[in-house]
């Protein structure tokens, strides 16, 4: 490949850094300029600030977040498996059914411990 074959990500790259630069440029020249002290407290979601950002969390948040990301694991392993299903053939196919049945496994044992629960 030669120097001659970027030019067109050259441009789109060019492109894209002058659209974003003109964007905020506008925007800050033709915005509102109304400052007070409700606009510039923090805003989360329509939730007043009640407490300090360094307050406690329930556990429940901690494992919903780690079976997350496990679950999300899960498919970022399925995807090459998709990819090359052909060229794995049926070991390859009795290999992924090991890896989600231990999958469901885990998904059966959190559920049953009730971790799933937000009673």
């Amino acid at each position: 490949m030669t120097l001659h074959d970027y030019v067109p990500l050259a441009v789109v790259i060019a492109l894209a850094v002058l659209m974003a630069g003109a964007i905020a440029f506008i925007g800050s020249v033709l915005g509102p300029r109304r400052y007070s002290k409700i606009k510039n407290a923090p805003f989360e979601c329509g939730s007043e600030v009640i407490d300090s950002a360094r307050g406690r969390f329930s556990v429940k948040f901690y494992v919903v977040a780690l079976l997350f990301i496990v679950f999300d694991l899960e498919t970022v392993f399925l995807y090459p498996w998709a990819v090359n299903f052909r060229a794995l053939g049926w070991f390859g196919f009795g290999e992924m059914l090991v890896f989600a049945s231990t999958l469901v496994v885990g998904l059966v044992y959190v559920w049953k411990k009730g971790a799933l629960n937000w009673d």
